[in-house]
Parts: structure tokens; sequence; C-alpha cells
């Protein structure tokens, strides 16, 4: 069943997030790394760290038989977000803990990698590749993984595969971590097309905005046509169709989902036929692709989106805003757990809301330096504030396409949406 973490964090963060998210009623949480690992580096060519203290040798606290690994996607760890976010917490709880971090960027694939930590005795593994199959069904006639190492605990993110038909749980040494991103996904695309409306006053000079009488368009490039990228996209379509349903306006949807997540040259070219076609503002959600996509908006004098840091400040002006998914609130929160004992105790499948500070978006501070009327962005921000609440309230619901729910296109009549 699903768990919103709002009350859980009180207690099990002793981290401050630095990218506040646009929570609503004035309460953005976010997260700073306040922790330094001492782990060393080893393996380098295969992106591996220890959590060996300075001198090389094994902590010894009472948690030194506690061995975390992190699996990273392909988009690696220093990518600026998603997995950095990861390893920095994993590291920093693991150096607290006394216990061992390994970070892995495999290179015989996600399979091979979790075996070969399961059977070097790490207790607890995160992958954050969207690579499952191996770990809870098993391929090539093999026992899935979590079977054949029922005393490892494994962590997966941005699905469930670790559900039967009648939704009970496959493997009880698997958690599933979902982020609440179609929520803020939706804050995204209500803020877009305010920022797209009041263009003329928002950015008069320094930029190369279409007109909204002459066209109205707003793109997303994502890494995979996949529930983790689609999650994204839904949101923000919603939030797109709220606000021009009150503005009585109607708005392009221009959408790539296969882009990958290595090839910021890829981002540029796509944003730029976007940017061609009308669109004003660009949602980036495939890894370092992101990276093309805001130089290109800086290029073109246009807007871009980043997602899971706030990398708002990358391309100064022209990123709008950014959704975080702050993977490594999970990867304390879990590790905690295991270290007091109680991970057995946890639900299976974990879902980190708004509340939560795992995601949202940023609290605009970077974009409030680049806009000329500051009394019409304060409004903006405002209206952006109340539907955060709202949604936190209950009172907008978000299709969810991480758990299955389906987005029917007719429920956004103020969106027409293009598919590369």
């Amino acid at each position: 069943m699903k768990k919103s973490f709002k009350k859980l964090l009180g207690a099990a963060l002793a981290i401050v997030l630095t990218a506040g998210a646009l929570a609503g009623c004035g309460e953005n949480a976010a997260i700073k790394n306040t922790e330094k690992s001492t782990a060393k580096e080893s393996a380098a060519a295969k992106g591996e760290e220890t959590g060996n203290d300075s001198d090389g040798n094994q902590n010894t606290s009472a948690n030194s038989d506690l061995k975390i690994a992190i699996i990273c996607s392909n988009s690696g760890q220093n990518d600026n977000g998603y997995n950095q976010s990861a390893c920095t917490e994993g590291k920093a709880i693991a150096q607290e803990l006394g216990a061992e971090c390994k970070i892995v960027e495999p290179v015989n694939g996600v399979p091979s990698a979790l075996e070969a930590l399961a059977e070097d005795g790490y207790n607890l593994i995160f992958s954050l590749e969207y690579d499952f199959d191996a770990l809870v069904k098993g391929v090539g006639g093999a026992k899935p993984i979590a079977e054949q190492y029922p005393d490892t605990w494994f962590v997966v993110f941005n699905d469930n595969p670790n559900r039967k038909e009648d939704g009970s749980t496959l493997h009880n040494n698997v958690i599933s971590v979902l982020f609440d991103v179609h929520e803020a996904s939706y804050l995204a695309g209500y803020l877009s097309v305010y920022m797209n409306e009041n263009a003329d006053k928002l950015f008069p000079e320094g930029y190369s905005m279409t007109p909204a009488d002459k066209s109205r368009g707003i793109g997303f490039i994502g890494g995979t046509n996949s529930n983790g990228i689609l999650v994204y996209s839904y949101g923000f379509i919603q939030g797109i169709n709220k606000a021009a349903e009150e503005l009585g306006v109607d708005y392009d949807y221009y959408a790539k989902y296969d882009a990958g997540f290595t090839d910021p040259a890829l981002g540029s070219t796509v944003a730029g036929t976007f940017y061609e076609s009308g669109a004003n503002v660009v949602f980036a959600d495939a890894g370092v692709v992101g990276d093309g996509i805001t130089s290109k908006a800086k290029e073109v004098g246009k807007i871009a989106i980043q997602t899971d840091a706030n990398l708002d400040d990358q391309q100064p002006g022209h990123v709008l805003t950014s959704v975080l998914k702050i993977t490594g609130v999970p990867v304390k929160i879990i590790t905690q757990a295991y270290a007091d004992g109680k991970i057995a105790d946890m639900d299976k499948e974990q879902s980190y809301n708004l509340a939560s500070g795992a995601t949202g978006i940023t609290d605009l501070a970077e974009m409030s330096k680049h806009v000329a009327d500051t009394a019409v962005w304060d409004e903006i921000k405002t209206k952006t504030n109340e539907v955060s609440q709202q949604i936190q309230d209950g009172k907008i619901d978000v299709v969810n396409k991480q758990i299955g729910e389906e987005f029917d296109p007719a429920t956004c009549p103020h969106v027409n949406i293009k598919t590369e």
C-alpha cells in the first residue's frame, strides 16, 4: 500500500534541502547534505567507491557489518541530479553509521551487478536503473535474484515491479520507491502557462519569446517511453490544461519520449525544433540530454525546465524551475531503518509526496533575479503555491502513471498533444 512520508521525515532527516520545493503555505522543503563521506575511490575505471576511511581501513563502529551499494543508472553518478543525490547521501549516511558504501556504474548490466553485490555480502542494495526483470521475475530460466538472496534487501526506484496481479507483494526483501513527481510536474505545467502568458511583462528584453497571439506551445523531452518518464509528462499536461482553462486559451504540446539520457547534442537539436515550432518552454526529463536543452534555450532566448536536482542556475535566466526528485531522501531513510532493525516493518511500496521534501519544484529564486515585472511574478508564484496546497489537500487529482493510472487526453481539452 502506498505510504506518504510527511510525518516520518521530520525525525528521520538530518539533512535540509538546498532546492526549496513550492509546497504551498510557504512551507518549502528541501535538502542539503551536511555530512561528508571519507570514502576512498577504488576501481576507478568502474566508477566504484567504498566506505573505507581515509587510511583505507574498514570502519569499525557498531554498524561495520552494514554494507550499502548504489547501482547508478546509465547517466552516471555525476549527473548533477538523480544519481548524484543518492550517491552523496549514501556515502554520508554510511560515514555516519560507520558502514561501507559502494557506488557502481555497471559495465555488464544491472542483473550482473546485483548478483555480484549480493554475493559479496552487501546487505542493502539500491538500484537506480529502470531494469527490474532479473530481480523480481527472473530471466533465462533463472530464479529471481531477490529469491536467490533472501537475506539481502533490494531497493528499486520509479516503479513498483514487485506486485502480483492481485496487488500483493512478490518478494518481501524488495522495496519500491516512488516519487509523486506527477504532482510536481503539474505545478511546473501550471507555472509555465502563466509565465508564457505574461512573457512580454516578465522578459521584455534579452529574450526571443514567440508572442502568445501568434503561437502557444510547450515542449517535453523524455529519455524513454516508460512509466518513469510518462508520469512527468502526464502531470505536466494536466497542469498546463488547468492554467489554460483558467485563462481561456489552448496550447500545442510537443513531446518526444525516446531521447535517451546521454546525448546533450540530441537534446539541443530536438529542443531547437520545438522552439522553432513556437514553444517558449521545453521540459527536460532525460539526464544529461537536458544540458543540451538548457543550452539551446539560452542560445535562442527561450526557457527550459530541468529535473531531479535544482539546476535553475545551469543557464541563469533560462531555466524556469526544476522538478525535484531528491533520491537522497529515501536512501537516508531506508538505510537508517536498516541500521535500526526496522526495515522489515517498512511498506514495500513507498511514495514520497510534495510535503516530504523529496519532490516539488524549486523556490524560483534564480528566475526571480531575471524577471522585469516583479509584481506580476509574485502573483504567479502565489497562484502556483495555492495550486500546490490544493494538490496536498486532495482537491486536485493528478494522474500517477507510476502506479498504473491511465491518462485520458480527452480530460485536457485545452492541450493539443503532438508526439514525435
